[in-house]
């Protein structure tokens, strides 16, 4: 049906509520009811992110009831061991989380599977670890991570405690868009769900475990406690300020300081323009605390706690570290102490995404760990632990994402800003111990391997027009190929829709062995590279840069060169 005719079956539909109709009827605007209605928000392979809203392409109660109605019908068809086994559920400080949750787990009470909640907001990875530890079949995040206030999410995992992964995603969005009224979705009352068991809340043990596994992953367990380190933290009004606080004084750092106006979970983020340690511009009040402080490091972590973006204070100036800094700093960190203790696996394995810097690779070379690359997402980080436990071929060690994600250790199969809070202070304590800091030791690391440069650009497609703005920028660019950029050469052509990777050079074509993705990647005769996608989880073509040099200049002006070049072909 089209826009219109989705919009009269809402109003006329009475499993809608009263207050949605209304909300509904007040809309004057006929582009804005196509907006809302021209679409199902989609249920794609990372689950459910949009705008909140009444509306069938917006968040809200019935499209998360339709989710959860197909992830049960799922879980339903995989015998009675997965119903019985049940799903775990958490949710971040954002409008409507909480309400999301509690009816996510009586959506799945409605068909007979358990669900456990917690008693308030959890970051994802303490999701992702619990998951596993309550040996669930799977698990539902409510979060939008950084987006702005305006938006919220759903995310499913499976009982490895990763993202569902592919072909199961693909199943699971199946059954979803099998659901094509709200009548075949059951939700069952709180209270009978509570009387018979299937309703119940985690207690306190599940956090406890969490927090151990996270300590368990400190290389040098007494750095921080016989430190002065002073750090500033703040949770950008998100999930993280219980359990880094609790990580870091349990770890023994004893001057942390939380940037107050920020320590309180705001769905609206009050303070801030946009909940993203990505963005400088989130630093602004915890930079006022730590020149007040005189704190040697700064760190935030996105809303639902699996981002973290770091600030180091280096020859009196405040340096943010990007996120391809971060896990170049904290690869050979963990790797050299590891080598140092005699505590680095043989078949050790490093995994990241092929929009990340190249540099961890040349670390993980150095150290002869096995390293793979893996599309964007951390899902596919979470997949490789998996695979390597399975298989026991290799011993997972270090993964990350160029988009300020980290992890440590196996108990999470996602990034986890918690345990890269503490590893990046322990780095920084164990630095300062030898009179250096990050920026003193990220310099080191280019010394030894080269200055690799890395850029992101990111181009706003909204609504409708920008939709199929980006279907014709990625067709444009698959129809007439680049051929030469800044000069240099595209000597390969990865084209991950198509599973094709050619060699322009040779001339031959050979397959990925990557999932299908709508990524296109492409390398220069100079080393440099460069990547087109559309975000997942934004309205956005995202523009992914490397570049390497002798020196810092020439890294930078290359990487300059490259970024403006490729943004006049897309823009």
């Amino acid at each position: 049906m089209d826009y219109k005719q989705e919009y009269e079956h809402w109003l006329n539909d009475k499993a809608v509520d009263a207050d949605t109709k209304a909300e509904l009827l007040a809309l004057a605007d006929d582009a804005e009811i196509r907006e809302r209605f021209y679409k199902n928000l989609e249920f794609g392979t990372g689950g459910l992110r949009g705008i909140l809203g009444a509306g069938s392409n917006r968040m809200n109660i019935y499209t998360v009831r339709k989710a959860t109605q197909g992830l049960a019908n799922y879980i339903k068809k995989q015998g009675p061991d997965a119903i019985a086994k049940g799903a775990v559920i958490a949710h971040d400080c954002r409008k409507m989380s909480r309400e999301f949750c509690v009816d996510s787990a009586l959506v799945l009470n409605g068909n007979g599977i358990k669900s456990y909640i917690f008693d308030s907001l959890r970051p994802t990875p303490e999701l992702s670890f619990a998951v596993r530890h309550l040996g669930c079949t799977a698990g539902i995040v409510i979060t939008a991570s950084h987006n702005p206030p305006e938006y919220n999410g759903y995310k499913a995992y499976w009982e490895d405690g990763g993202q569902t992964p592919y072909p199961r995603d693909e199943e699971i969005i199946a059954e979803v868009n099998a659901i094509t009224d709200f009548s075949q979705i059951s939700v069952a009352d709180q209270d009978e769900a509570k009387a018979a068991g299937l309703f119940n809340i985690c207690d306190a043990s599940v956090d406890d475990a969490f927090i151990a596994n996270v300590k368990g992953q400190s290389i040098h367990p007494d750095a921080l406690a016989a430190s002065t380190l002073a750090v500033v933290y703040t949770p950008l009004h998100g999930t993280g300020n219980i359990p880094v606080m609790r990580v870091l004084s349990e770890m023994g750092l004893k001057n942390v300081f939380i940037v107050p106006e920020q320590a309180i979970p705001d769905g609206n983020f009050s303070t801030v323009e946009y909940p993203n340690p990505e963005d400088i511009k989130a630093f602004d009040l915890a930079l006022k605390l730590a020149e007040r402080k005189n704190a040697d490091v700064i760190v935030a972590t996105d809303p639902d706690a699996d981002r973290v973006g770091v600030i180091v204070r280096h020859n009196g100036e405040y340096v943010p570290l990007s996120g391809n800094h971060m896990g170049a700093v904290l690869c050979e960190y963990i790797l050299g102490q590891k080598k140092a203790m005699g505590t680095l696996p043989a078949n050790g394995a490093v995994v990241s995404t092929i929009v990340s810097t190249d540099l961890t690779k040349a670390i993980a070379d150095a150290y002869a760990m096995d390293y793979f690359n893996v599309l964007t997402g951390f899902k596919y980080i979470g997949e490789k632990i998996k695979e390597f436990e399975q298989s026991g071929s290799n011993e997972y060690v270090f993964g990350f994402e160029e988009s300020y994600g980290v992890s440590s250790g196996t108990y999470c199969r996602d990034k986890d800003a918690i345990v890269a809070t503490m590893l990046v202070c322990e780095a920084a304590a164990w630095y300062a111990a030898r009179g250096k800091t990050l920026i003193d030791a990220l310099e080191n690391i280019y010394k030894i391997y080269g200055y690799y440069k890395e850029g992101v650009l990111s181009i706003t497609l909204k609504g409708i027009a920008g939709a199929e703005d980006m279907k014709k920028i990625m067709a444009g660019l698959r129809e007439e190929p680049p051929t030469v950029v800044a000069g240099a050469k595209v000597i390969e052509a990865r084209d991950y829709k198509n599973k094709t990777i050619k060699n322009l050079t040779e001339g031959t074509i050979c397959q990925t062995t990557l999932p299908v993705s709508d990524v296109l990647y492409y390398v220069l005769d100079d080393g440099s590279w460069f990547c087109v996608r559309p975000s997942g989880t934004e309205p956005k073509i995202k523009l992914y840069f490397g570049a390497k040099a002798d020196n810092a200049a020439a890294a930078d002006e290359r990487l300059e060169e490259i970024m403006k070049v490729v943004k006049g072909m897309i823009a």
